[in-house]
């Protein structure tokens, strides 16, 4: 029997062999194919993966599917980054692709990430067709097994075409001719031999941890975050790198470490990349952020005057402003962005390779950099934490969010914004942030302070709103 398949944020995810099973694969293809088949023909669709457990296999079975349908498969052999994937939607005209990934997640679950004709992650309206279709009554339905044809699929090498691209938007021979040394952790996943191929092309010194693949990510989430950065940290220290760049499992998210072994996390990064782009390409077109993402950029945009765009948090709604060609770059607290003239999609490969040019050009640490954007307009010290909630507490907080709050523990509540969730401005510009979870039950809250010394306090508070 088949649970309900939901496309959140980033698509559909579940454990492997408990709800990712290849009965419920062939169900989301086939929601997938019916959706396609509404959309001008030819109806060709890409099927790619990451590294995963079984991922041939899913790849395998969902090209079955789609040629049942009617709708030629173009197989993507092996693990490609989902920006790469995207490109190659653009580039090859097809009608999308299905990615199969689970992204930064834990290695026991995979999922399906679908991508329309434009690259760009699919909307909501697009995803609630898709939905529809998998809940419609079927004939048969299948016995939970693979299917025993193999199709005659295409298949597609989407690398050279995206290394290509990115060349043409990071300039590698300024990083070459810096001599800065870059470590690359690809954690396992699917950006191996991308951005360490591009900087060692150009004559950059450039050393890998987690080369390899693993299935089980070293037995952990393939996520490049702090605490899991100790072997490119290790790596850096022995060669004296400048900077340790870090991608996640399906290489859309991205992780930077400076030279003296400082995670910089991506809210910093995101603002930094905006300052430097205006100030090396001259785009003022305007930037993009989710709500829960630092308002620093909201500063640097009134500095350089560019238009800002507040979206919900998903990049699908980053990926629009792309494509309409009104942002210069848009990225997310939770380590994702994107540029002009590439992607609608996330892509972290692209990220660490901007952050070695903005390094090899600036001469300066990014640390360095970091206090002379604070000088420049003011400072701001973001924080996401989750609370797991009581049914009873969800319930009270679910109609607490709804209210128009005048203070916060005593501070004075300026403005609420209601893009995604409750966002409480206070008098000194300070905020926190409400988005409740809707796969469990956790509030994630976003904080950021004016002033580091009262991180602490706005934590206890946004704390205190979500439990009395």
């Amino acid at each position: 029997m088949s649970t309900a398949i939901k496309f959140g944020t980033s698509g559909w995810r579940a454990i492997v062999a408990e709800e990712f099973t290849f009965a419920n694969i062939r169900l989301a293809v086939d929601g997938i194919a019916a959706y396609v088949k509404t959309q001008p023909e030819p109806h060709r669709v890409l099927v790619g993966r990451d590294p995963r457990f079984l991922g041939e296999a899913f790849v395998a079975e969902a090209a079955k599917v789609l040629t049942e349908a009617g709708i030629t498969p173009i197989v993507i052999p092996d693990a490609a980054p989902t920006p790469a994937i995207a490109y190659a939607v653009r580039e090859l005209k097809t009608s999308g692709a299905i990615n199969f990934t689970a992204s930064h997640n834990p290695p026991e679950y995979n999922g399906i990430k679908f991508s329309t004709h434009d690259g760009a992650p699919a909307l909501p309206e697009v995803t609630r067709q898709i939905e529809a279709a998998i809940a419609a009554p079927k004939g048969g339905g299948g016995n939970g097994v693979p299917s025993p044809f193999s199709p005659a699929s295409e298949t597609a090498d989407v690398k050279p075409a995206f290394l290509k691209r990115l060349a043409e938007l990071v300039d590698l021979k300024a990083i070459a001719k810096s001599g800065i040394k870059v470590v690359y952790d690809p954690f396992w996943g699917a950006g191996r031999g991308y951005p360490c191929h591009l900087l060692r092309e150009a004559g950059v010194t450039v050393e890998t941890v987690h080369d390899y693949r693993d299935v089980l990510f070293g037995g952990h989430a393939p996520e490049p975050d702090d605490h899991l950065l100790g072997d490119c940290k290790a790596k850096m220290k022995e060669i004296g790198a400048a900077l340790g760049i870090a991608t996640d499992g399906d290489a859309d998210r991205f992780g930077i470490v400076d030279a003296d072994g400082t995670f910089i996390q991506p809210n910093y990064i995101i603002a930094l990349l905006f300052d430097y782009l205006v100030e090396t390409r001259g785009w003022k077109n305007g930037v993009a952020k989710s709500v829960a993402t630092t308002n620093l950029i909201n500063a640097l945009a009134e500095h350089h005057k560019v238009p800002l765009y507040e979206t919900p948090v998903g990049f699908k709604y980053i990926g629009e402003l792309i494509i309409a060609d009104k942002i210069a770059i848009g990225g997310e607290e939770s380590a994702g962005l994107t540029i002009r003239g590439h992607v609608p999609e996330k892509d972290g490969v692209v990220a660490g390779l901007l952050v070695a040019e903005m390094v090899a050009a600036r001469g300066k640490t990014l640390g360095v950099q970091l206090r002379e954007l604070f000088d420049k307009v003011g400072s701001f010290y973001p924080i996401r934490e989750n609370f797991h909630l009581t049914p009873e507490v969800k319930a009270a907080f679910t109609e607490k969010l709804k209210t128009d709050p005048t203070e916060l523990n005593g501070r004075k509540v300026t403005g609420v914004v209601r893009i995604d969730g409750l966002k409480l401005v206070l008098d000194d510009g300070s905020w926190v942030c409400y988005r409740l979870s809707g796969t469990e039950p956790v509030v994630r809250a976003y904080t950021e302070a004016r002033r580091e010394q009262d991180s602490e306090a706005l934590r206890t508070a946004a704390k205190k709103f979500v439990l009395e």
